[in-house]
């Protein structure tokens, strides 16, 4: 325990004093601990080799942006990868797929939430059109590294855990969050709320549990006070949940279900972005300003000049990201299976249109350079 410890307040050293951050820590950090912890709770033995060890924390493919990676997860292919045609095709497919999500994608979406920070001529109906920019941004940017680094991981015969499941079709929070950065979520389920006590001792111990768990989660992102806050956001939205919503949604009769699911839907899309909007914050100031102008302000024009000529232009990107984070595209392509040419020829067209975008663009910001 000792040398959690140690690694723990190496991890806040590097996150809260005024020094450069080490590429990844967070992601690595979280491995070494969950690697001493399992060995001292008897879940797995100490690796003998120093190599096979070094390899596992030191992991390339996802060391700077995750998914989070146990010893359990590869302990296997540590010993023996499994490298053949197969998982070579495979992990190449899905770092393309990754590598495309993040450049033709995120960072389109990124330009769009840069350009409604820099405008002056917001309006209501901006003010949302960059919220959901922000969600689009944020799951393209990051579950586009994940794909990258379990791509690579296949390559060289490593399966590594998946780290999105399409969060923005959940119909809860607790939903979302079983969905989004299931990596994380596993690893302060198993290593902090459950040896907590979980949700076995009362509401009491669930309220302060859940407050832990998020208030840790908030704080493993960053040492901004929008983090924190972003944190307990979550843990009241998920407390809200747990403690009444589900109650009330088991009385809705069958026949109204499929108008409480669209409402359920919306209900997490507002959440969420909400949620992000905290997160993105560069300031108190500014997110207040934010929220107020989506919420309660009722001066302001409902659409700018500006906000059309830039819906113009991103409208089509806008719904071609809807359409792939609700999982359309994954759909139509599983009802041809054996359609393997038109996966090459797929992958091709976005490695020409990767290429061309990087060529052209300059814009490649690394959101995850500081967790």
């Amino acid at each position: 325990m000792a040398a959690v410890g140690f690694f723990l307040l190496l991890l806040c050293y590097f996150k809260y004093a005024d020094v450069a951050l080490p590429l990844g820590i967070s992601f690595y950090t979280f491995q070494i601990i969950s690697y001493l912890l399992d060995i001292y709770y008897g879940r797995i033995s100490a690796q003998k080799s120093l190599l096979r060890l070094s390899v596992y924390i030191a992991m390339f493919p996802q060391l700077v942006a995750g998914p989070i990676v146990r010893y359990t997860d590869i302990e296997k292919c540590l010993e023996s990868p499994k490298i053949n045609a197969e998982n070579v095709w495979y992990g190449i497919w899905r770092f393309v797929l990754g590598l495309a999500k993040k450049v033709l994608l995120a960072n389109q979406f990124g330009e769009l939430c840069a350009v409604f920070k820099a405008s002056e001529e917001k309006g209501f109906l901006f003010y949302w059109v960059y919220g959901v920019a922000l969600i689009l941004h944020y799951y393209y940017d990051f579950s586009g590294y994940s794909d990258m680094a379990i791509g690579l991981g296949r390559i060289i015969g490593f399966h590594f855990p998946e780290n999105f499941d399409y969060p923005y079709v959940s119909k809860s929070i607790t939903e979302f969050w079983r969905r989004w950065h299931m990596s994380l979520g596993r690893w302060f389920k198993d290593y902090v709320y459950i040896p907590l006590g979980g949700s076995r001792e009362g509401k009491g111990k669930l309220v302060r549990n859940i407050c832990i768990v998020w208030c840790l989660t908030g704080m493993w992102h960053g040492a901004s006070i929008n983090f924190v806050l972003w944190g307990l956001f979550f843990a009241g939205i998920l407390l809200l949940e747990k403690l009444l919503l589900q109650k009330l949604a088991a009385k809705v009769p069958l026949c109204k279900a499929g108008i409480a699911n669209a409402c359920r839907h919306i209900y997490v899309i507002v959440i969420v972005i909400v949620s992000f909007v905290i997160f993105d914050a560069e300031n108190i100031r500014t997110l207040g300003s934010y929220l107020y102008a989506m919420f309660l302000d009722t001066r302001q024009s409902f659409m700018t000049a500006e906000c059309a000529y830039y819906l113009k232009s991103y409208g089509s990107l806008l719904i071609l990201g809807i359409l792939g984070a609700v999982a359309l595209p994954v759909k139509i392509v599983r009802k041809f299976p054996k359609a393997k040419h038109l996966e090459w020829i797929t992958m091709v067209c976005l490695l020409l249109l990767v290429t061309a975008y990087l060529v052209d663009g300059s814009f490649n910001p690394f959101l995850y350079f500081r967790f």
